[in-house]
């Protein structure tokens, strides 16, 4: 199917490959939904909600309950997610899949694992059965989204603190996590040390390396963004996660509105459904389930670059290019939903262009 696209675009009323990326976007539609004429008529994004319990270290410039006011917001529309989305036609879907909110919030889909995750700079995050049942979740929450006919999913978050297990992630499934032993010393990787001994004292060309991935996240400070780093060093000394599990590091060192995002990559693709990476937080998501299923790179398109320094990273380890440079850095879907019109232009271009052959002509 993927020749027969290119072979479409090819006799389309234009020079070969004049409409660069959108002639990749559309003969990459057109393999996942296994025809020329690909479309993204139906859209959603899914706003994953949880909290994190590594926010006691002061890794945030909120307080945890902002998570539930946010959910609140979209629920009531009035998000940026819900703005831009209205814009671009596209449903939101809100849901809980680990919030500390204590019963349900009307317009959110309550899927709640647990209140939370623990803290991981002390243990792990979550059990592996928790990660998997959040996992559970996405594909559930996929599942439904494609019963309905929807052609593409977004992927959006909201969890005060996430830009951390975020960071967390990619210094280990990205093979960056060497400098840990020596960031902390290696008596004290390899010790039954309490969680507070053990953490790191790095050195500068350690601190430099860990601030490769580490930024600002709600808008932290300089020296915030340094201890937000040691406390990633420390997370990841403290529960050995295994790099060659992803389920492993997923559960130690994540969130559980990541792992529903994990389960919503795994089954859109399974569903042959287009889904758009938004930041940091979305790309790690994504990372894991490439790592879980490598073949669910066909479903990824990458939205945007975010601010965040380990959002490259995560893009280039997948084989990703950001189709938007906005400088953003909000989360919530926001980059994800913008990205959707050219999708769609695409699609249109594709199916609506005349061709060579419909002028009288000969392909050049």
């Amino acid at each position: 199917m993927i020749n027969a696209a290119k072979e479409r675009w090819d006799i389309l009323t234009k020079p070969p490959g004049s409409l660069g990326k959108l002639e990749e976007i559309g003969i990459r539609l057109a393999g996942l939904q296994g025809t020329v004429f690909p479309k993204v008529e139906q859209r959603a994004v899914v706003v994953m909600c949880g909290d994190h319990g590594v926010t006691e270290e002061g890794v945030s410039a909120f307080p945890s309950a902002v998570t539930g006011l946010m959910m609140q917001n979209f629920a009531n529309g009035k998000a940026a997610v819900n703005v831009l989305a209205r814009q671009m036609n596209c449903a939101v879907h809100v849901v809980d899949v680990g919030s500390r909110v204590e019963g349900d919030v009307p317009g959110v889909l309550s899927r709640k694992v647990r209140m939370g995750t623990a803290n991981l700079a002390k243990g792990p995050a979550m059990t592996k059965e928790e990660a998997q049942q959040a996992i559970a979740v996405g594909v559930e929450t996929v599942e439904r989204l494609h019963t309905q006919g929807v052609q593409v999913v977004a992927l959006g978050e909201m969890g005060i603190g996430n830009t951390t297990p975020s960071a967390a992630l990619a210094a280990v499934l990205l093979g960056r996590a060497e400098w840990i032993a020596e960031a902390v010393g290696e008596e004290q990787a390899g010790s039954k040390m309490s969680p507070d001994e053990c953490a790191p004292s790095a050195s500068a060309e350690n601190e430099a390396a860990l601030l490769q991935l580490v930024g600002r996240g709600t808008g932290i400070a300089d020296e915030q963004v340094l201890h937000k780093a040691r406390i990633i060093a420390q997370a990841i000394a403290v529960n050995r996660p295994d790099a060659n599990d992803p389920l492993d590091v997923l559960a130690k060192l994540g969130g559980l509105e990541i792992a529903g995002l994990v389960g919503v990559v795994l089954g859109a693709w399974e569903r042959k459904m287009a889904v758009i990476v938004d930041g940091v937080i979305a790309a790690a998501a994504a990372l894991v389930a490439v790592r879980m299923e490598e073949r669910v790179k066909q479903a990824l398109f990458a939205s945007h670059l975010s601010q965040e320094p380990a959002h490259l990273a995560l893009l280039q380890e997948i084989g990703l290019e950001p189709l938007l440079m906005l400088e953003m850095r909000l989360g919530e879907g926001t980059g994800a939903v913008l990205a959707i019109p050219l999708l769609e232009a695409a699609c249109r271009l594709v199916s609506e262009m005349a061709t060579f052959a419909d002028l009288g002509l000969d392909k050049p």
